[in-house]
């Protein structure tokens, strides 16, 4: 709204320099920019990873299966090995077990996995993703994760183009008013040696 009354002041008037119309007109584009613009960017970012992650799900469902394993015994600790202070929090919350479970193509498997402490148990059962051959892999990604992580990446590229638009708005800012102080400049040296004196300009 300041641009547009600024465009609509400085139309007629004949104190107006060339800098005040183009600084308006500027202030009016980044306006617009920022009305238009930025939500669509953030739109069209948001949508293209939420269509990529939507895919990414659709392949790891398509090559991971779901199964039941049956905890055997607790994992053997080697001894003497220390626990960085990531593996220490995870340790907290899950617990490396042997366990087996069925492969997809029907054939029995055992191995070391990770589980719940609530679940460590020989005997206890918990759900396991493994991939064709039988390997135990990371389950495939929520549909609720996923479109947080596309809000994020919209917003962000709403973020960083709004943040573009001001940066060209305050750069070419800077240029006009550069411009404006050389200008000063420029018709104080012609007239500033004959400042005050008399019959200056007769």
């Amino acid at each position: 709204m300041r641009a547009v009354t600024g465009l609509w002041r400085w139309r007629h008037n004949p104190l107006r320099r060339t800098t005040d119309l183009v600084e308006a007109w500027v202030a009016l584009v980044a306006a617009v920019a920022l009305c238009l613009a930025v939500p669509l960017a953030g739109w069209a970012a948001g949508s293209s990873a939420q269509h990529s992650l939507q895919r990414a799900i659709h392949a790891q469902q398509q090559g991971r299966a779901e199964t039941t394993a049956r905890v055997l015994r607790p994992a053997p600790t080697p001894p003497g090995a220390a626990a960085s202070s990531e593996q220490a929090a995870e340790q907290r919350f899950r617990r490396a077990v042997v366990a087996d479970w069925t492969a997809p193509d029907g054939t029995p498997r055992t191995g070391t996995v990770t589980t719940s402490r609530g679940s460590a148990s020989p005997g206890d059962t918990f759900s396991l993703w493994t991939d064709r051959a039988g390997r135990p892999v990371p389950a495939p990604l929520a549909r609720d994760t996923a479109r947080a992580h596309a809000f994020i990446a919209g917003l962000t590229a709403a973020l960083l183009a709004g943040l573009g638009v001001e940066t060209v708005r305050r750069l070419v800012m800077r240029r006009l008013l550069l411009h404006r102080y050389a200008r000063l400049d420029r018709a104080w040296a012609s007239v500033g040696p004959d400042w005050g004196r008399t019959g200056t300009g007769s």
